[in-house]
């Protein structure tokens, strides 16, 4: 697979938590050269069925999400700057200075304007900065903002993915494009393995504000097992250690009452048996992740979680290591191929 350009393609592709509709039909080519069925739900999760040879009905779903952070247009005043409102967790620390698109009617090019230090006073200085004072400049007149900008128009950041050394890669929106390109490694896996249950693939909606697509995916498809795939933080430093994850170790496999305590330790045990790097997150309440919907739809469904670690999470440099989602890839399509009465064994 080729993971890099995957990687540019699904980062830089606009879909911001409730206007995800365009990408989804482009994830949805990508799920076709794959899986037996594919489908867009009334929410525009994208659904990939990959059938097993067995007719045991069992049915493991397998998810991440595709929306990304973003901002909307809140007004236009009268020169022509544009103000913003946040659309997930966008901190306001990290939007000075940034390059933005404003999805109107046409795409439309802005800046996040700074004042230069030398006009701060120092009251200003010490202040951090709110997000209703920002504005995005797009160096048009008032008229032909208002000709192609409305208000609640999405804005997305304007990056250029690149690689770093030692298989890294940065760019924004990598979480969590990371696990659908994760998704699609899974599934060229099982290309290759045989599995007995169905795989139900789903990238997934609106998590970014409230993990609505998984909420109803998971009442819909009704799954025997779901494996949630989401990001965990890298490591960087000043951050405490407890909560972050060294870069090209292998995926973060989560421990907790939201995640099924028997299939995790079969994962685990799967992961020293066929030498795939991996690491513990220990998650001893809600784990922040689609996991935490899952697991209690309907009459309650056995869910894992397995997180790639990513440094600088909800920013436009967000990096990871190829490696992990390689072996992210490798470990659950592993874990799936297991035959249905070892699957069956590990509830008994």
């Amino acid at each position: 697979m080729d993971y890099i350009n995957i990687l540019k393609d699904l980062s830089t592709y606009p879909g911001v938590s409730g206007r995800e509709d365009k990408l989804c039909g482009h994830i949805a080519k990508m799920f076709e050269k794959y899986c037996d069925s594919v489908e867009i739900d009334d929410f525009y999760n994208v659904i990939g069925i990959k059938k097993g040879k067995s007719a045991s009905g069992r049915k493991i779903m397998v998810t991440a999400h595709l929306d990304e952070i973003g901002l909307m247009v809140k007004s236009i005043d009268k020169k022509g700057f544009v103000t913003v409102s946040n659309v997930g967790g966008v901190d306001s620390k990290i939007l000075l200075a940034q390059e933005v698109i404003i999805h109107g009617k046409k795409e439309i090019y802005g800046i996040i304007g700074a004042k230069p230090p030398h006009l701060l006073t120092p009251e200003e200085m010490k202040k951090a900065v709110k997000m209703e004072d920002l504005t995005i400049d797009t160096g048009l007149s008032a008229e032909e903002v208002r000709e192609n900008v409305s208000v609640g128009d999405i804005v997305t950041f304007k990056v250029d993915p690149f690689e770093l050394q030692n298989s890294r890669f940065s760019s924004k929106s990598l979480d969590n494009r990371a696990g659908v390109a994760a998704l699609l490694d899974i599934m060229e896996n099982l290309t290759l393995l045989n599995h007995n249950d169905d795989v139900w693939f789903v990238a997934t909606v609106q998590e970014e504000v409230g993990l609505r697509g998984a909420n109803i995916a998971a009442y819909n498809i009704d799954p025997d097992l779901a494996i949630v795939i989401d990001v965990c933080h890298g490591q960087i430093p000043g951050a405490p250690k407890e909560s972050v994850f060294p870069l090209g170790k292998g995926p973060a496999v989560a421990v907790g009452p939201n995640l099924h305590r028997k299939y995790t330790k079969k994962m685990i045990e799967l992961a020293k048996e066929e030498n795939i790097p991996y690491q513990i997150d220990v998650e001893p309440g809600d784990t922040g992740t689609e996991a935490w919907a899952v697991q209690v739809s309907r009459e309650g469904i056995p869910t894992l979680l397995v997180s790639i670690p990513l440094k600088y999470m909800h920013t436009v440099i967000e990096t990871l290591s190829i490696d992990d989602i390689k072996n992210t890839g490798r470990l659950i399509a592993r874990f799936i191929s297991m035959t249905g009465n070892e699957m069956e064994e590990v509830l008994c």
